[in-house]
Protein backbone atom coordinates (compact mmCIF):
# COMPACT_ATOMS: atom_id res chain seq x y z
CA UNK A 1 0.00 0.00 0.00
CA UNK A 2 2.84 2.37 0.81
CA UNK A 3 4.31 1.83 -2.66
CA UNK A 4 1.00 2.72 -4.28
CA UNK A 5 0.84 5.99 -2.37
CA UNK A 6 4.37 6.87 -3.44
CA UNK A 7 3.51 6.15 -7.07
CA UNK A 8 0.36 8.24 -6.87
CA UNK A 9 2.25 11.09 -5.22
CA UNK A 10 4.98 10.95 -7.90
CA UNK A 11 2.35 10.92 -10.65
CA UNK A 12 0.56 13.86 -9.02
CA UNK A 13 3.84 15.81 -8.82
CA UNK A 14 4.48 15.18 -12.54
CA UNK A 15 0.98 16.41 -13.35
CA UNK A 16 1.50 19.52 -11.22
CA UNK A 17 4.82 20.28 -12.94
CA UNK A 18 3.19 19.85 -16.34
CA UNK A 19 0.32 22.16 -15.34
CA UNK A 20 2.78 24.72 -13.95
CA UNK A 21 4.68 24.75 -17.26
CA UNK A 22 1.43 25.16 -19.22
CA UNK A 23 0.36 28.01 -16.95
CA UNK A 24 3.69 29.75 -17.47
CA UNK A 25 3.39 29.38 -21.24
CA UNK A 26 -0.17 30.77 -21.15
CA UNK A 27 1.01 33.74 -19.06
CA UNK A 28 3.82 34.43 -21.53
CA UNK A 29 1.40 34.28 -24.47
CA UNK A 30 -0.94 36.71 -22.70
CA UNK A 31 1.93 39.10 -21.96
CA UNK A 32 2.81 39.26 -25.66
CA UNK A 33 -0.75 39.76 -26.83
CA UNK A 34 -2.21 43.21 -27.51
CA UNK A 35 -5.77 44.22 -26.68
CA UNK A 36 -7.60 47.22 -28.08
CA UNK A 37 -10.26 49.19 -26.31
CA UNK A 38 -12.23 51.97 -27.97
CA UNK A 39 -14.90 54.52 -27.28
CA UNK A 40 -16.86 57.16 -29.12
CA UNK A 41 -17.33 54.88 -32.12
CA UNK A 42 -13.57 54.49 -32.54
CA UNK A 43 -12.72 58.14 -31.90
CA UNK A 44 -10.41 57.02 -29.07
CA UNK A 45 -8.47 53.75 -29.23
CA UNK A 46 -6.21 52.35 -26.55
CA UNK A 47 -3.88 49.36 -27.05
CA UNK A 48 -2.82 47.52 -23.95
CA UNK A 49 -0.54 44.55 -23.36
CA UNK A 50 -1.55 41.38 -21.56
CA UNK A 51 0.44 42.75 -18.63
CA UNK A 52 -1.99 45.68 -18.48
CA UNK A 53 0.48 48.26 -19.77
CA UNK A 54 -0.80 50.89 -22.20
CA UNK A 55 1.28 50.62 -25.37
CA UNK A 56 -0.58 52.96 -27.74
CA UNK A 57 -3.15 55.76 -27.65
CA UNK A 58 -4.93 57.04 -30.76
CA UNK A 59 -7.25 60.05 -30.63
CA UNK A 60 -9.01 61.29 -33.74
CA UNK A 61 -8.45 64.98 -34.29
CA UNK A 62 -12.15 65.84 -34.56
CA UNK A 63 -12.82 64.69 -30.98
CA UNK A 64 -10.26 67.15 -29.54
CA UNK A 65 -12.29 70.18 -28.48
CA UNK A 66 -10.59 72.64 -26.12
CA UNK A 67 -14.05 73.73 -25.01
CA UNK A 68 -14.98 70.18 -23.93
CA UNK A 69 -12.00 68.55 -22.23
CA UNK A 70 -14.36 66.57 -19.98
CA UNK A 71 -15.75 64.62 -22.95
CA UNK A 72 -12.25 63.71 -24.16
CA UNK A 73 -11.28 62.56 -20.67
CA UNK A 74 -14.42 60.43 -20.46
CA UNK A 75 -13.67 58.88 -23.87
CA UNK A 76 -10.11 58.03 -22.85
CA UNK A 77 -11.29 56.55 -19.57
CA UNK A 78 -13.94 54.45 -21.33
CA UNK A 79 -11.41 53.17 -23.91
CA UNK A 80 -8.90 52.21 -21.20
CA UNK A 81 -11.57 50.39 -19.21
CA UNK A 82 -12.74 48.61 -22.37
CA UNK A 83 -9.20 47.39 -23.07
CA UNK A 84 -8.64 46.32 -19.45
CA UNK A 85 -11.91 44.36 -19.50
CA UNK A 86 -10.72 42.49 -22.60
CA UNK A 87 -7.40 41.63 -20.93
CA UNK A 88 -9.23 40.43 -17.82
CA UNK A 89 -11.67 38.28 -19.81
CA UNK A 90 -8.88 36.66 -21.81
CA UNK A 91 -6.81 36.08 -18.66
CA UNK A 92 -9.75 34.46 -16.87
CA UNK A 93 -10.53 32.30 -19.88
CA UNK A 94 -6.93 31.12 -20.33
CA UNK A 95 -5.95 30.71 -16.71
CA UNK A 96 -9.32 29.39 -15.56
CA UNK A 97 -8.73 26.15 -17.45
CA UNK A 98 -5.99 25.27 -14.96
CA UNK A 99 -8.16 25.56 -11.86
CA UNK A 100 -11.42 24.22 -13.32
CA UNK A 101 -12.72 21.29 -11.28
CA UNK A 102 -10.05 21.59 -8.61
CA UNK A 103 -10.99 22.03 -5.00
CA UNK A 104 -8.13 24.26 -3.95
CA UNK A 105 -8.15 25.62 -0.40
CA UNK A 106 -7.65 29.38 -0.25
Amino acid sequence: MNMMRGGNMQNMMKQMQKMQKQMQEAQEELAEKKFEGSSGGGMVKISISGQKEIVDVQIKEEVVDPEDIDMLQDLILAAVNDALKKVENETNQRMGQFTKGMNLPF
